[in-house]
């Protein structure tokens, strides 16, 4: 019985409302985030791990923890967080490329309100429509996006092939090269931003946010603004996503072209979500994390499998069979757990609140 609260009183509004309640969690966290802040850089010495695993990992999740806010906290539907990324990647791109001197993490973030500038403009439809609807607008975002950075040679300062590239990366002066620096830098804004979104769906703009998801004629009645609400969850959404993009390009990539940013990453994002759990901060890095290493275990799991019985497995076999498993998997969780794996988690936790003593 060693994770329970019994005996953990609270005396103030301010212990009574923090992040982790529980003395175990904020150990739990804290432990982790040691871990990952000295023990990753001095434990892992291949560099494929960092640029293959761990720093789409991080930026993945940091999309997903904005794509979350949206759907899972105020029951919007998006098709086109990938346009957004792509906003907040162009966006950054020109700022840094056209004004001398403009620090990267200023670029970044100027994406993000770039980003979020689009995503309100997108939103205005889910002023008035729902649902499937919502998702057809926001699909139409994706597209003229992709139109837009293919066909409008200034986004991608005239480039003859729509690829464009940055280097000598730095942020205060310290320089941003390896990938342990590109890793601890992704791994910082995740954090930054995690906590910021942790705090924020806890306030009273949260709360309208899942009283707009649950039912929002009821929430109109009440007093909620549908409208402040809804695009406030665009907005803030949408930076979030953006400032993944710009990552995304200046620190995974270092050179790009539109097709980085395509459907296909939105729908990806869409099952990161669903996978890990809607409306949860925890599920977002676990949907990340479950489709970051999906592909690498099947890359390396299926030819094995299939050299023992004599069958030879080609990519094209592997990329189908991870499709059909995701889909398999957001069709399981939204009947047996629509929660994800963010709820398996809780109820492990709680479990271990009663363990050794069944329940």
């Amino acid at each position: 019985m060693l994770y329970r609260e019994n005996g953990q009183f609270k005396t103030t509004y301010r212990a009574d409302q923090q992040v982790f309640p529980i003395t175990q969690d904020r150990i739990a966290i804290g432990a982790l985030l040691a871990f990952a802040l000295v023990g990753v850089p001095l434990l892992v010495q291949d560099d494929y791990l960092f640029r293959a695993i761990l720093i789409p990992f991080l930026i993945l999740g940091l999309a997903a923890l904005g794509l979350n806010i949206l759907v899972g906290y105020c029951g919007q539907i998006s098709l086109g967080t990938g346009a957004f990324m792509a906003v907040g990647a162009y966006a950054a791109y020109n700022l840094f490329v056209r004004i001398d001197g403009m620090p990267m993490i200023i670029a970044v973030l100027a994406g993000g309100v770039f980003a979020m500038l689009a995503g309100v403009l997108f939103g205005v439809p889910s002023l008035r429509i729902k649902g499937l609807y919502l998702a057809v607008a926001t699909l139409a975002a994706q597209f003229f996006w992709d139109w837009a950075f293919l066909r409008v040679k200034w986004f991608t300062n005239n480039s003859s092939s729509g690829s464009v590239s940055v280097s000598d990366l730095s942020v205060f002066g310290l320089p941003v090269v390896t990938p342990v620096q590109k890793y601890l830098f992704c791994l910082v804004v995740l954090i930054v931003f995690a906590l910021m979104a942790k705090n924020l769906v806890r306030s009273h703009i949260g709360r309208e946010w899942m009283a707009i998801r649950d039912m929002d004629v009821a929430a109109s009645v009440i007093g909620i603004r549908p409208v402040y609400a809804k695009l406030t969850a665009f907005a803030v959404s949408s930076f979030i996503v953006g400032v993944a993009g710009a990552l995304w390009g200046f620190v995974h990539l270092g050179s790009w072209e539109p097709a980085a940013f395509s459907i296909d990453r939105s729908f990806q994002l869409l099952f990161m979500i669903i996978i890990g759990g809607l409306g949860s901060i925890m599920g977002s890095f676990f949907g990340a994390a479950f489709i970051v290493i999906l592909p690498i275990f099947l890359n390396q799991a299926l030819p094995a499998l299939g050299g023992l019985v004599g069958l030879t497995i080609d990519t094209a076999t592997i990329a189908h069979t991870e499709l059909m498993i995701f889909g398999a998997l957001i069709v399981f969780f939204l009947i047996v757990e629509p929660h994800g794996l963010a709820r398996l988690w809780s109820i492990g936790k709680e479990k271990l609140r009663l363990w050794p003593f069944p329940h």
